[in-house]
């Protein structure tokens, strides 16, 4: 946890992390603060890269991407190169939302919407074709329980 943030910070950040478009007199009001103290406190937590960005949560299903799939990668090859080129191919593909080197039986995890299997497909042809996997497991989401959750604070 980081230190040295205080019950107003907290409250901002939770507040923000709930609806990151609220103005400034919203936020002030929601914390007890003045506008210009919360605007002071904001502009800190963003120099301290608390903030990093303020983006809108979009609707997956609503704009037609019904298929979430969680996709572990296994890999016999660990050189600076190769992980270059497997992190330009991942990252070269728009519907992977979430990409993780992890610890465990994989080295690798991705978080992938799409429209359907069809497309799915697509996706994890046009990876295999670009670098070389040893091991790749493939798990469809049937429902999202708990998706994005703010981070505790």
């Amino acid at each position: 946890m980081v230190e040295n943030l205080d019950h107003f910070d907290r409250a901002l950040l939770r507040a923000l992390q709930q609806d990151a478009a609220l103005s400034q007199r919203e936020l002030a009001d929601i914390v007890g603060l003045s506008q210009n103290a919360c605007w002071r406190r904001l502009h800190a937590l963003r120099e301290r890269g608390l903030i990093q960005r303020q983006t809108v949560r979009l609707d997956p299903v609503v704009l037609g991407l019904g298929l979430t799939v969680f996709v572990m990668v296994r890999t016999r090859h660990h050189s600076r190169d190769w992980l270059d080129r497997f992190r330009d191919a991942v990252t070269a593909v728009p519907n992977v939302i979430d990409f993780y080197r992890i610890a465990g039986d994989y080295d690798y995890m991705l978080k992938i919407v799409t429209t359907d299997m069809n497309a799915f497909d697509e996706i994890y042809r046009g990876l295999i074709a670009r670098v070389e996997l040893d091991t790749v497991t493939s798990y469809m989401a049937m429902e999202a329980i708990c998706d994005r959750r703010d981070l505790p604070l």
